[in-house]
């Protein structure tokens, strides 16, 4: 089994935000030395360019909730012009929202369903990583908070599915997530102070993994610094905090392991 997310916890809160009481992201959309069109710029294609905030806006305008096959032949010809690398044969579906596109890398016959959403937001960050093969449900988002998210081949994540990073996440290849689930690498809120607001104490993320060949059924929560084992089933409805050894089959709130798949 690989090793655990990082023991040692990163502090994602700047001296800035821990001061004024904001997040990352409410300090960018409040800061008032930057113009509406620059923060704009800044959230959505994450580099300067006029040129190419241009092109994001006109196929995002007239391309992207365009339906039918015209739709999907025009998203596969226009889409890999915005993003940092597409391979072979990638179908997108109608109405994606797509953020830093320059930091998402999709690998060969991926298919990703409407509305789902594509967030490589971040400053320090590589964004994030799709393998070959690779089928994202809709409604389903991949969002990044200055952290990296990769996805092996073969991996089949179903709709209205959250997965967030604020460090590393790391999903294997042949991973199977049923519906409604939920992987919060995002990190938590530190809560020791009761003088000052919750908002304004920071938050500390260590990552999560999820290795080959796992199963996590309908409305599976994953916690920050949880890792899973290869071969691991979780059943629905379940809370994973810590670690699941590998071949585990596990379930409940927390959840437990109830047996091994070994026998």
């Amino acid at each position: 089994m690989k090793p655990a997310p990082d023991n040692e916890p990163r502090e994602i809160y700047s001296a800035r935000e821990a001061a004024h009481g904001k997040t990352e992201l409410q300090a960018t959309l409040t800061d008032e030395r930057r113009s509406a069109l620059r923060t704009y710029q800044e959230l959505t294609i994450g580099r300067p360019g006029l040129l190419r905030l241009v092109l994001h806006e006109l196929v995002n305008m007239f391309i992207a909730p365009l339906p039918g096959a015209a739709g999907l032949f025009l998203r596969a010809k226009l889409y890999p012009l915005l993003l940092g690398s597409v391979g072979k044969k990638v179908i997108f579906g109608r109405s994606m929202t797509i953020r830093h596109p320059h930091k998402i890398h999709i690998g060969d016959h991926c298919v990703f369903d409407d509305y789902t959403v594509l967030d490589a937001k971040g400053t320090n960050n590589q964004g994030i990583t799709i393998g070959h093969n690779v089928l994202i449900g809709r409604a389903t988002v991949l969002s990044c908070k200055d952290g990296d998210l990769t996805i092996g081949d073969n991996t089949n994540i179903a709709m209205n599915c959250f997965i967030q990073s604020a460090r590393t996440v790391t999903i294997g290849s042949h991973v199977l997530f049923g519906a409604f689930c939920y992987i919060i690498g995002g990190g938590d809120h530190q809560t020791k102070r009761t003088d000052i607001p919750i908002i304004r104490q920071g938050q500390v993320v260590h990552g999560i993994t999820i290795e080959d060949n796992c199963w996590l059924g309908g409305g599976v929560l994953v916690q920050d610094g949880s890792a899973i084992g290869k071969d691991c089933i979780i059943g629905s409805g379940a809370v994973v905090r810590g670690t699941i050894p590998s071949f585990s089959v596990a379930a409940g709130v927390p959840a437990v392991v109830k047996k091994s798949r070994l026998g």
